[in-house]
């Protein structure tokens, strides 16, 4: 087949932006009006009777919207001014991957941790997780920071990557609105129980496969034997049906463990545990992880690379 430039040339330049620039907060990100919409629908539906539909229609027509308004501009704009289309789908592609951002983060936390104390790391580590974080020990802080660089490395890079690879921009932009719908509404307490169900199920079935393929590809870049074995033993015992993978596979990649219980919103959550080791996680392990997720989003944007080319 003929090189597709036009998926090579957005795949390619979108992930060197993202690689160099981040997500910079002064520019204009597309979650964000996402998210205005969706808090437009949720005070619009989220009242009264039928709930469950009303949270499916929105779901429905946000993420279908999104998809088909998305391939229709980007359409149009190519047969008026095809440059345009490349610049638009490199800044799709710039603005859905999460990679230096998720990184710049999770160091953030350790570094708070390690230079200005526990207080200060507790902090910082509240700005990314949703679990409380006023009584998290040392160790737990790190924890919970390794945890949430492995499940953002599904839904913020390896997810939106297949999903381009699939369908180009607008399937990205697609699955971005579900994963923020699941991460607006997509709870299983009052008022969302009923009405965020299905955005929740549907974030569930989207990141099936991605969850999967990021925990294969994180112990293949790390050459541990030991991440597959993990993933396939402790990935099923996680609450969520796709998180516990590539957390587990971080878990036997590090050889420490992940999980066990703790507080949400001042309620105690029992959580399994995942892995076997209970070692203190150092400072310096922060690399190992950071080298695991440049590594997982090279091979794949390669991959998607070659196979275009050829």
């Amino acid at each position: 087949m003929q090189p597709r430039w036009d998926m090579i040339v957005p795949l390619a330049t979108g992930y060197v932006l993202d690689l160099l620039l981040g997500d910079p907060r002064w520019l204009p990100h597309p979650v964000r009006g996402f998210g205005w919409l969706i808090a437009l629908g949720d005070r619009w539906l989220n009242r009264g009777g039928g709930r469950l539909w009303k949270g499916a229609l929105l779901t429905v027509v946000l993420c279908g919207s999104v998809f088909g308004g998305s391939w229709v501009f980007l359409a149009f704009v190519r047969g008026w001014w095809e440059p345009g289309y490349y610049l638009l789908a490199t800044v799709v592609v710039f603005f859905c991957l999460a990679n230096r951002s998720l990184l710049q983060e999770g160091q953030a936390v350790f570094d708070v941790l390690e230079k200005e104390g526990l207080a200060a790391g507790r902090k910082r580590l509240s700005w990314i997780v949703g679990r409380d974080t006023g009584q998290l020990p040392a160790q737990q802080v790190r924890i919970a920071v390794l945890e949430s660089m492995s499940e953002n490395l599904s839904d913020g890079v390896v997810a939106p990557l297949l999903f381009f690879l699939v369908g180009g921009a607008p399937a990205m932009l697609a699955y971005k609105m579900i994963n923020t719908l699941d991460s607006m509404i997509g709870y299983k307490r009052e008022p969302y129980r009923l009405f965020g169900r299905f955005a929740a199920r549907l974030d569930d079935v989207a990141n099936f496969i991605p969850a999967r393929v990021t925990a294969l590809l994180m112990a293949m870049v790390a050459f541990s034997g030991r991440g597959v074995r993990f993933a396939f033993r402790y990935g099923r015992s996680h609450a969520s049906p796709n998180s516990g993978w590539p957390e587990a596979a971080l878990a036997g990649i590090l050889d420490c463990r992940f999980g066990g219980p703790n507080f949400y919103k001042g309620v105690l959550v029992e959580k399994p545990f995942i892995g076997e080791c209970e070692r203190v996680v150092m400072h310096g392990e922060f690399a190992r992880v950071r080298y695991v997720n440049h590594a997982v989003t090279f091979f794949l944007v390669l991959s998607g690379v070659i196979y275009f080319l050829f």
